[in-house]
C-alpha cells in the first residue's frame, strides 16, 4: 500500500513562525487555499481515503482534500498528533536558541518517542485500509521523525517540510490473510520526501554526517 504523508495547511502561527506543537491553531485562508490547490495535484492519481491527526488544522486540511477528491474522510488517529513542545508552544522560533539552546523545553515529548508513535499510526492506518492508497494529513515534526525512524536517520538531518508538502511511504504487506500486521520499522520504505526521490535525499542525509541509525 502507498501512503502520502501530508503536512497540514498554513495557520497564523505558521505565518508568524511560532512553535505550534499540540496547540490547536486553525487553518487561515491561505492554508485552506493551499489544501484546495494540493487536491488538484493529487487528482491525477487514485486515492481511496483521507485520514488525519485529530488537531483541527490537520482535520480541516483532510476534509478539504476529501471533498475535492470525492474520497471518504476517514478516521482521526491520535498517534499522528504533533510533538508536544510544552512551555515552548507559542514562542517565536527565532527566540528558541536564546531561551532553550538545548531544546530542553519543560513538558516536551521526548524526541525518540515521536517517530515510534508515528509508525504506530501508520500501522493503524494500514490495518484500517488494507492495500489502499491513503492520504495522511499530519504535522511537520511528526512526519520528519516518522520518516527518520523508517529510514534509520537522524530527524534533524531531514529537510524542513512546507505546508501541504507530501512524502510517500510504501508497505508491501497485506493484512488479508492474517488480519494483523507485525509492528516492524523495516516493513515500511520511504519513497519520496517532500516530493524528492529518497535516493536523492539519502545523499544529503549521509553528507550531514549521520553515523548511527535512529533507535
Amino acid at each position: 500500500m502507498v501512503l502520502a504523508l501530508i503536512r497540514h495547511g498554513q495557520t497564523d502561527w505558521n505565518l508568524a513562525a511560532r512553535m505550534q506543537g499540540r496547540t490547536d491553531i486553525p487553518l487561515n485562508d491561505t492554508g485552506r487555499a493551499q489544501a484546495r490547490a494540493a487536491a488538484s495535484a493529487f487528482a491525477a492519481e487514485p486515492w481511496h481515503a483521507v485520514v488525519s491527526s485529530p488537531l483541527g488544522r490537520a482535520r480541516e486540511t483532510a476534509a478539504i482534500l476529501a471533498e475535492h477528491l470525492e474520497a471518504p474522510l476517514g478516521a482521526a488517529y491520535d498517534e499522528l498528533i504533533e510533538q508536544e513542545f510544552g512551555e515552548a508552544e507559542g514562542t517565536l522560533v527565532a527566540d528558541l536558541d536564546t531561551r532553550w539552546p538545548d531544546r530542553d523545553f519543560a513538558g516536551k515529548e521526548p524526541d525518540h518517542l515521536v517517530g515510534e508513535r508515528g509508525i504506530r499510526g501508520l500501522e493503524r492506518v494500514a490495518r484500517d485500509h488494507d492495500g489502499e492508497r491513503v492520504l495522511v494529513v499530519a504535522h511537520g515534526t511528526l512526519i520528519r521523525h516518522t520518516l527518520a525512524a523508517i529510514s534509520g536517520h537522524d530527524p534533524r538531518h531531514y529537510p524542513r517540510l512546507d505546508n501541504l508538502s507530501w512524502s510517500h511511504v510504501r508497505s508491501n504487506r497485506s493484512t488479508a490473510s492474517t488480519g494483523s500486521i507485525q509492528p516492524t520499522d523495516a516493513a515500511w520504505r520511504v519513497v519520496t520526501v517532500a516530493g524528492v526521490p529518497f535516493d536523492e535525499v539519502l545523499g544529503d542525509l549521509e553528507r550531514a554526517g549521520e553515523l548511527q541509525p535512529a533507535s
